[in-house]
């Protein structure tokens, strides 16, 4: 433990994590990463190990939760989170309450090898690169896209998990050092209920996810405006909630696709397979993601999906067989790769049933277990570096 606090634990005892990571499942901006989040630790904690999360604060929580068996401590609002993290970390390393510190690297860097004074295993969901200008008003992106250009030395000799070979191969065009980067793939809920991938569907596109400027959601609108011709009964399905839902529901009517759109908002987890599983396709625009961990989920409804030629998307859809990717925003390309999967024809329902196929290769257990393997490693490091 860096000589700061009591000695490291020993490689058989559980080990005492530290999480960091902005939001928790309960924040009511969670997403994607969090859910990846609490899937991996919840099984880690049922192990027997300690885990605690140090998360920003909102309005209604708690300062302090237990979720699924991970221990979460609640300190904000963001600004004062991110400024008083540092020092709280400090404070528990001197009290030697962790083994090894894992930063989720999805948002703001948190320099967390810097000051740890323990391991660090950093697990990279996605970097933002240059879509951060499309998430956030200039000063914030100006912050988060300088914040990103210290990685290399700051990280040069962290550990890396990333959740997909895109992460990965972006991890490496910065300069992180390859040999200390693994990739594990995330695992999905698996639906309640089977799905039939041959059982008609009514003329449905659905999209689900944050609702941000960076997701593209209105090409979707703009690719339906041009398919209502031909598919007259066309109906659009937008599940999800976000600073972009109001120009969404704008741009919708100025479209003409007003009585045939649905902006659910927040619903529960049946509502929303209920809806995806009777669309005949998912579409997913985003200029980036991690994995696209949504992609999947919709392959184990049957619903293939049409995604964006880009990061993370091109590792969870295989093009021509569990769906299409899309390169570029032309609504009338999206139109094209839509088409097919709305004709409800042999070649889409083999599409439907090689969806299906594929999601029966994403596991929670297995990414969990890839996880504990990646934490054991990383906090060996501490423990020779401590017998030294």
């Amino acid at each position: 433990m860096s000589g700061d606090g009591p000695a490291a634990a020993s490689a058989d005892a559980p080990l005492r994590i530290l999480v960091l990571n902005e939001r928790d499942l309960e924040h009511p901006k969670a997403g994607g990463a969090e859910i990846h989040v609490d899937r991996l630790f919840a099984r880690v904690a049922a192990q027997g190990h300690r885990v605690v999360q140090y998360a920003s604060g909102f309005r209604g929580g708690a300062r302090h939760a237990r979720i699924h068996g991970v221990e979460i401590e609640r300190r904000g609002p963001l600004p004062a989170y991110y400024l008083g993290l540092p020092l709280r970390v400090v404070r528990a390393r001197r009290r030697g309450e962790f083994d090894v510190v894992v930063e989720c690297l999805n948002k703001l860097p948190f320099y967390s090898p810097l000051y740890a004074g323990v391991p660090v295993l950093a697990l990279c969901h996605h970097l933002f690169g240059e879509v951060v200008w499309d998430q956030a008003a200039w000063p914030i992106a100006a912050v988060v896209r300088s914040a990103e250009l210290g990685l290399p030395l700051a990280y040069r000799d962290c550990d890396f998990l990333a959740i997909s070979p895109s992460t990965h191969d972006d991890l490496v065009a910065r300069g992180l050092r390859p040999e200390r980067i693994r990739t594990s793939l995330p695992g999905i809920d698996r639906p309640a209920r089977a799905v039939d991938p041959e059982a008609p569907r009514p003329p449905r596109l659905a999209y689900v996810g944050r609702l941000e400027a960076y997701k593209r959601v209105d090409l979707l609108l703009e690719a339906a405006a041009l398919l209502v011709p031909r598919f007259p009964e066309l109906e659009l399905v937008v599940i999800g909630r976000g600073a972009e839902r109001e120009r969404l529901e704008s741009r919708a009517a100025a479209l003409g696709l007003a009585e045939r759109t649905r902006f659910t908002g927040f619903i529960d987890d049946a509502e929303r397979d209920a809806l995806l599983a009777g669309a005949r396709a998912c579409v997913f625009p985003s200029r980036k993601e991690g994995f696209g961990l949504t992609v999947v989920e919709a392959n184990a409804l049957a619903t293939p999906v049409v995604a964006r030629d880009a990061p993370g998307l091109r590792d969870s859809v295989r093009d021509g067989e569990t769906g299409r990717l899309v390169s570029g925003d032309a609504p009338s390309d999206w139109a094209q790769a839509l088409a097919p999967l709305l004709a409800e024809d042999a070649a889409a329902l083999a599409m439907r049933r090689h969806a299906l196929e594929f999601s029966r290769r994403f596991d929670w257990d297995r990414a969990a277990a890839e996880l504990l393997e990646a934490v054991e490693a990383c906090a060996a490091k501490g423990r020779v570096r401590t017998r030294r």
